[in-house]
């Protein structure tokens, strides 16, 4: 082999071994992004699917408003239950944020209304809350109305006997310019400051926030992690 080949191959080998560094370094800095390491909000009170003792603790601050979030209840969250949730290896909660105004904050009041009323229910309200939002196209449209949310909490909970007058009293703690009148929205909200929440849906399991919450593989392999 003269000097010319064994040149050509020299090089050809540290152009590789270039390459995989590189490789190598890109799939740690992705890594490193989808494993931020956060404070793990406090779920105490907070409407949470799960058995209690769970060993992986997940937390979806969303907003019933956002059109992504209703993807992530319709995409992520059935495979988390399967997977993860009715196995007894996770629990999840959930912590309204309030990024689209006065549809958002009665959305959220009708959650805990539900949700200190009939917390077996709260699950079933919550998806349907998700399912009778608009499409993106009309996403602009006012459809949470007091009217609406009435019909969703009868509809979810047939068979319990829901304070009807006490639920709109609790939707109507919503009034503009004035301070929101309802402890458990307020402690949300600030749960939402505290961990400095900018977009919804943000997922934060054990403590990690999750960089992508729709990648269901990274959302697995982070749970899976925290299971060893």
């Amino acid at each position: 082999m003269n000097n010319k080949k064994l040149m050509i191959i020299t090089i050809a080998i540290v152009v590789v071994a270039v390459i995989a560094i590189v490789i190598l370094n890109k799939q740690i800095n992705q890594a490193d992004q989808e494993n931020v390491i956060v404070d793990h909000p406090v779920i105490e009170n907070q409407p949470t699917m799960g058995e209690e003792d769970a060993p992986v603790s997940i937390v979806e601050f969303g907003d019933y408003k956002c059109p992504a979030c209703k993807a992530w209840s319709e995409r992520v969250l059935p495979e988390l239950e399967k997977d993860y949730i009715d196995t007894g290896k996770a629990k999840l909660s959930y912590i309204n944020v309030l990024f689209h105004g006065e549809e958002s904050v009665r959305a959220a009041l009708a959650s805990e209304a539900v949700f200190k009323q009939d917390p077996e229910n709260f699950w079933a309200f919550h998806e349907a809350l998700f399912q009778a939002q608009p499409t993106t196209e009309q996403h602009d449209e006012q459809w949470v109305t007091n009217e609406t949310l009435v019909e969703i909490a009868q509809e979810t909970a047939p068979d319990v006997n829901l304070d009807i007058d006490q639920f709109d009293k609790e939707i109507e703690k919503y009034k503009e310019e004035q301070p929101l009148e309802s402890p458990e929205v307020n402690l949300d909200n600030q749960l939402r400051i505290k961990h400095n929440i900018e977009s919804t849906p943000t997922v934060i399991i054990n403590g990690i926030l999750v960089n992508d919450p729709f990648d269901y593989k990274v959302v697995s392999k982070l749970i899976e992690k925290e299971l060893k």
